[in-house]
């Protein structure tokens, strides 16, 4: 059986450093903000390439307390329009609703997957106020292009950066590009914790300072409290372990790649879209998407292969149970996508013999 992502596989290469940290945290008797949160923040936020970075509970804190935040500031208002791709996590949608700002659908590219520049312009009205961009799957959705007509228009761009951990757009890291990025690093992700954890980098001061107290009960002075907040704080020993992967991120997202590529040069299935990589970004392929037609047939036909897979997502946000209200916009390309995608292995340990077992399982199946 070839795993989708062996995690206690993957983990193991670090147990020692991460047991040496956990004794390192407990000699100290500090367990929440202290040394290891601010230290990673300051690393995290020196990758990334912005001046803040704040340590939350978990990517969906991540963005709701950029949009809290934004809130608090006067820059936001209840019944703000956001534009939000349709193809995409729930929570990037939750952050929106649960602040009570208003999502606008914005339905993918067919090639990219993505709700990018040529999306979000089209979509732009007088009345939008942020454009929430999802680095989904590991890729870039950012462009100049679209930076530059949002600045000229006064709409915040936030971008979800979720699954992008070490992305490059023309050089800079996704996370850096837009006015705020929430991270999330859930243990799946290429950089993953322990358990749930979550970041917010950003370079406006005024932001970072109201998401620094938002974070923490409304609080930057203990027991003073200057707005209402919440509890979303990174601890101790999830923040020593994600110093402890940063170190590696850039050469295990290189390995991702690697396997990406030899997937994307063997597949020659005509019933089957390999991803599409363009020039000016790098992807660091968190997920591996195919399309296929047939997609259930071919899930079932690569688990008697011994290949493990997974659907992301096999509903679109827009046709969930709790956003009925939505049900009947037109997101063909959204709906197509959950229909069609399936998720291959693309993970650090795949060797040559995974992944010619893999393509010539793609190549093998027949609808």
């Amino acid at each position: 059986m070839i795993p989708y992502l062996p995690l206690n596989e993957i983990n193991a290469q670090y147990n020692s450093e991460i047991e040496s940290a956990v004794k390192r945290i407990l000699s100290r008797g500090w367990y929440i903000m202290g040394e290891e949160c601010s230290t990673f923040e300051r690393e995290y936020a020196e990758y990334i390439g912005t001046q803040y970075c704040i340590g939350c509970g978990n990517g969906y804190d991540a963005l709701w307390l950029i949009f809290n935040a934004y809130k608090q500031l006067g820059i936001l208002h209840d019944g703000d329009k956001v534009l939000v791709p349709a193809n995409t996590f729930i929570a990037s949608v939750l952050a929106i609703t649960h602040n009570n700002l208003r999502p606008l659908f914005v339905d993918p590219n067919p090639t990219s997957y993505l709700a990018g520049e040529e999306e979000m312009l089209a979509s732009i009205a007088d009345d939008t106020k942020a454009v929430l961009l999802v680095h989904l799957y590991g890729q870039n959705s950012f462009s100049r292009k679209l930076a530059e007509t949002c600045s000229e228009r006064g709409i915040i761009i936030v971008e979800d950066n979720a699954q992008a951990q070490g992305a490059l757009y023309q050089g800079a890291r996704t996370g850096s590009l837009g006015d705020a990025a929430a991270h999330s690093f859930y243990p799946g992700k290429n950089l993953g914790a322990m358990g749930d954890a979550g970041a917010v980098t950003t370079n406006n001061e005024e932001l970072a300072n109201a998401i620094k107290a938002l974070h923490n009960y409304g609080s930057n002075r203990k027991y003073i409290h200057e707005s209402i907040g919440v509890n979303s704080r990174l601890d101790e020993i999830q923040a020593a372990v994600l110093r402890i992967k940063l170190r590696n991120l850039d050469a295990l997202n290189k390995k991702r790649q690697e396997v990406a590529q030899n997937l994307i040069a063997g597949i020659e299935n005509p019933l089957v879209q390999t991803p599409f990589i363009p020039d000016y970004s790098q992807h660091v392929f968190h997920i591996f998407p195919l399309l296929c037609g047939s997609r259930d047939a071919l899930q079932k036909h690569l688990a008697l292969k011994g290949i493990e897979t997974q659907i992301h997502y096999p509903s679109p946000v827009h046709l969930q149970e709790c956003y009925r209200q939505y049900a009947t916009l037109s997101l063909p390309v959204a709906e197509r996508l959950s229909q069609q995608e399936i998720s291959l292995p693309c993970h650090p340990l795949l060797n040559d013999n995974d992944i010619q077992q893999i393509v010539e399982a793609v190549n093998n199946y027949h609808s």
